[in-house]
């Protein structure tokens, strides 16, 4: 996570929360709610087709299948979203913990831009459903998706190499 101003990073933070361990936050509270084991493609499916960071009014429901831990046999169990809403908890609080994080360490000069434009989210977790309204409600910050998430940092990567003398440049004027 990071604000960028003039073309430079400004504050910013790593966080190893990511899609991967929201899988395995799914798996983990199928596995001791349920006692059913699901492998990492399942709980990824859960997330995307089901998955909300906010609890929903009308939830969304699937049938997952996997192996029951006490007979070792296949069992399926009905799922619903704010189900996935508490397995998430965890992950999603480290992900909004470094988004504050970044946030106080930005120049108070840049605070009106960033009130004013707002977060912008890029990445394959960013896509999951409702997460700049838990954002905005967690910062007061407003926050959207990018319009091509999966491709920003491909796309953004593919520009720097473009115009990979001026980084360059600007790298060694920083030193």
């Amino acid at each position: 996570m990071a604000v960028i101003s003039l073309g430079g990073i400004v504050s910013s933070t790593s966080v190893k929360c990511a899609g991967d361990k929201m899988d395995l936050a799914i798996t983990d509270y199928i596995k001791k709610t349920f006692n059913l084991a699901i492998g990492d493609h399942m709980a990824e499916i859960i997330k995307i087709n089901i998955g909300s960071a906010v609890p929903l009014d009308q939830e969304l429901s699937m049938m997952v299948k996997g192996r029951d831990y006490v007979s070792g046999l296949p069992r399926s169990v009905e799922i619903k979203t704010n189900e996935i809403v508490k397995a998430l908890s965890a992950p999603l609080r480290e992900m909004i913990k470094a988004i504050r994080d970044v946030l106080q360490e930005t120049p108070p000069e840049l605070a009106a831009d960033i009130i004013d434009q707002g977060i912008i989210f890029s990445g394959g977790s960013s896509m999951l459903r409702n997460l700049p309204e838990l954002v905005f409600r967690r910062t007061g910050v407003k926050a959207k998706l990018a319009d091509e998430p999966l491709l920003c940092v491909v796309k953004g990567a593919g520009m720097a190499l473009e115009h990979l003398d001026l980084y360059k440049k600007a790298m060694i004027s920083k030193r």
